[in-house]
This record gives C-alpha cells, sequence and structure tokens, in this order.
C-alpha cells in the first residue's frame, strides 16, 4: 500500500523553495483549518468549496461563511461555485442504500475532486489537492486514487496526502477550538446523517 503522507513530502521537498499555486477543495472551515496550515509556506493557496452533498442550502451557507472567515483571516481566496444538489443527487443515484465510506462516497469523491481538477485547469492553478484526508472516517488511499484519475483526466497536478497523519485531525480540533468555527457532526448529506 502506498504512503501517500511520504509521497506528499517528497513532492514538497521537491519544490526546492519555489511555491506553485494550488486549488484546495474544502469540505468545511475545521478540516481546511490544519491543511492550511500544513502547506501554506509550500503553496501559494486557493480555497475551492465546492460540497453539492450538503443536505441543505442552509447548511451548506453555513459551512461556507465559516470557510469564508477562516480564509480572510489567513489571506487566503475563495473559489465557490454555487449550491447544486442535484449534482450530487444524480451523482448517487441507485446507491442511497450504501453503507457509510462505500460507493456512494467514492462517487461524491469523484464528483468532488473531478470538479476541483477542473476549476484548476480553468484558473491555470498548477496542483490541486483536498481536505479530506483529513478525516479519519475518510479513506485516503481511495481518495488518492480518485484524485490522481482526476489528474489524468484534466491534466493538472495532484498532489498526494494523507493528512490526517502527524496528529492532523487534532491539530484540526485545536485549531477550530482557537477560531471558534462551527464543527458539524456529521460529513454534509443526508445519508451520513441518518
Amino acid at each position: 500500500m502506498q504512503n501517500y503522507d511520504k509521497l506528499m513530502q517528497s513532492i514538497l521537498d521537491g519544490l526546492d523553495g519555489r511555491k506553485p499555486t494550488l486549488l484546495l477543495h474544502s469540505c468545511c472551515a475545521p478540516c481546511s483549518t490544519a491543511v492550511i496550515e500544513k502547506l501554506n509556506s509550500f503553496f501559494e493557496l486557493t480555497v475551492f468549496f465546492y460540497n453539492p452533498n450538503m443536505d441543505t442550502e442552509e447548511e451548506y451557507n453555513l459551512r461556507l461563511t465559516e470557510q469564508k472567515r477562516l480564509c480572510e483571516m489567513q489571506g487566503i481566496k475563495v473559489i465557490e461555485i454555487g449550491y447544486n444538489s442535484d449534482a450530487y443527487n444524480l451523482a448517487v443515484v441507485g446507491l442511497e442504500n450504501e453503507k457509510e465510506g462505500g460507493s456512494r462516497c467514492e462517487k461524491c469523491f469523484k464528483l468532488r475532486l473531478d470538479k476541483t481538477a477542473e476549476i484548476a485547469k480553468s484558473n491555470k492553478i498548477e496542483f490541486f489537492t483536498t481536505t479530506l484526508t483529513v478525516s479519519p472516517l475518510k479513506n485516503a488511499n481511495k481518495l488518492n486514487e480518485i484524485g490522481f484519475a482526476s489528474e489524468k483526466n484534466y491534466g493538472v497536478k495532484f498532489l498526494p496526502s494523507d493528512f490526517k497523519k502527524h496528529n492532523g485531525y487534532l491539530r484540526s480540533i485545536e485549531l477550530s477550538k482557537e477560531h471558534n468555527l462551527y464543527r458539524q457532526n456529521y460529513c454534509g448529506c443526508k445519508y451520513s446523517k441518518r
């Protein structure tokens, strides 16, 4: 099994002080805290808030507001293209009864990583990655496989990661408390909520 944390570190070491652009897909402000802290000295970051999996527009807007507040504190630009649950609902048709972490989640990961790669390409951003690997509940191997497939399809470099390593998840909790961020107790979709 590939060690994505080591692979990421070798890419960071290979930058040799150069600070390329990176589009960071973020599921929410709390998860992005430790990831931004980790990557900010290596990349010129832009956060991409794309989460059509949110169960309601209210939840989406609450998370978006917190993401913007955090990024404003950090001086990081945010790209957001609006709430569109139809994209998610179409992606997971027939998988409504799948268990959490299964093929429904894989479709959701693919939807969000493909869109991140597409937006990175259209904005001439060199790298893309996601905050999702900071969560102990998300499959980093699957996320990285999907990320590399998106890299091939869109021609934008994917930065592999396993941000939960080196206490990344714990650090995200600490930073969320420090910044008084809204922390939800479900991934965002109606299936994880139930």
